[in-house]
């Protein structure tokens, strides 16, 4: 993949102006803010900046999606990666295995979306579960089995390219898995948690903040430390997070960098880092509503990023139906990840995603109607394309372009 370079050369120092005006006597008072160049912030020299739980996490789902192309792995292994306890050994790396942090515990977890609704919180859980207990109990069995309708098994790319292990309905359960996480996970924690005002602003944060009062031995406020969360669940794992490459993972920063290399879409990885500083340079600056501002642009582009890659794996599944089923169902497998991470994404200015959990599972039920990609046509993909191009700005014919 092409590196996306956001170093200093790349970014001129952005700076933007908060306005409030009072309707009775036309006073327009102006606080000026200005982001650094890079996602760097200090405080008597020392870093304030600090989301070592989000890398935690992001290195923990990738090790889950891998363990998912092992058939040598049992369910209860698996299991014990996704929903991990303190200590125990489940991980390559000792640092996963000592820490206290699991995926599980975060899926679907978010405070806007799912603190008063835990019937739907829970039943998302158990779409992960379930994803690892198909792939265990009906792929694995059939690992060296050639897949054909209604038999789980494996499809080679034409031309001897990669093999692929799905189900019977054509689906490949990692992918699913994977490309779910960045919605259950990714998204719902950033946008829906972190950047979300009942989190920024619980309890005594404001007050803290503009007091410079910090949580506890830290050096951050609980404000700060919850907006670099956020920006954690995409930035995390990069070798130098405050100037990121988007080569960290494979998921949300490297989707970010897919969306961003479609000429369509060209400029919204710079987008959205300039927003994460923004909104951060805004708390240091107690500019609260510059703050809220940057979260509501971070969650248009980031859904934007869902809504894209959900139309483009449809269209180049349609490209391969009569071509290439391992191809064509590799790429559908991907699209219904991102279909199920539609239900995470939040519309600006509003509590609601661009699309509910019923409407998602009406579009996933589409797809796997009769024996799923085994069965769907061009037609059912264009026309689930076109239902989520309606929701954004922009047609399926860009999001669906290469």
């Amino acid at each position: 993949m092409k590196k996306i370079a956001l170093g200093l050369a790349a970014l001129a120092t952005l700076a933007l102006t908060s306005c409030s005006s009072d309707d009775d006597n036309n006073q327009v008072f102006t606080n000026n803010v200005t982001a650094p160049d890079t996602y760097t912030f200090e405080r008597d020299g020392n870093s304030t900046v600090s989301f070592g739980g989000q890398t935690t996490r992001i290195q923990m789902a990738q090790e889950i999606v891998s363990g998912m192309v092992d058939p040598s792995n049992t369910e209860a292994i698996l299991d014990n990666m996704f929903a991990h306890v303190q200590d125990a050994n489940d991980f390559s790396d000792a640092n996963l295995n000592a820490s206290d942090k699991s995926v599980r515990s975060k899926i679907a977890a978010s405070t806007d979306f799912y603190s008063a609704n835990t019937t739907d919180a829970n039943n998302i859980k158990a779409t992960f579960d379930l994803f690892i207990e198909e792939q265990v109990n009906t792929v694995f069995p059939n690992w060296s089995t050639t897949a054909t309708a209604g038999v789980s098994g494996q499809l080679q790319q034409v031309g001897g390219g990669a093999i692929r292990y799905v189900n019977g309905s054509g689906l490949e359960y990692n992918q699913a898995f994977a490309k779910g996480v960045i919605g259950a996970l990714m998204v719902d924690q950033m946008l829906n948690n972190y950047l979300s005002q009942s989190v920024l602003d619980e309890a005594d944060n404001r007050a803290n903040n503009n007091a410079s009062i910090l949580d506890g031995t830290n050096n951050y406020t609980t404000m700060e430390h919850k907006w670099d969360e956020a920006y954690g669940y995409l930035y995390g794992n990069e070798d130098n997070p405050a100037v990121p490459v988007y080569e960290a993972d494979n998921f949300l920063s490297e989707y970010v960098a897919k969306v961003n290399e479609d000429p369509d879409f060209e400029g919204i990885a710079l987008d959205i880092y300039n927003a994460f500083k923004l909104g951060r340079a805004a708390i240091v600056a107690k500019d609260y509503d510059l703050r809220d501002v940057q979260a509501q642009v971070i969650r248009g582009k980031i859904s934007t990023v869902i809504g894209v890659r959900a139309i483009y794996y449809l269209q180049q599944g349609k490209a391969n139906l009569d071509l290439d089923k391992a191809s064509a169902f590799h790429a559908l497998s991907e699209a219904y990840g991102f279909i199920y991470s539609l239900q995470f994404t939040r519309q600006p200015g509003t509590n609601d995603p661009y699309f509910t959990k019923d409407e998602v599972q009406q579009m996933l039920d589409q797809l796997m109607l009769g024996d799923g990609f085994w069965d769907v046509t061009a037609s059912s993909l264009d026309a689930i394309s076109n239902t989520i191009a309606a929701q954004f700005y922009f047609t399926a014919g860009q999001a669906g372009s290469l």
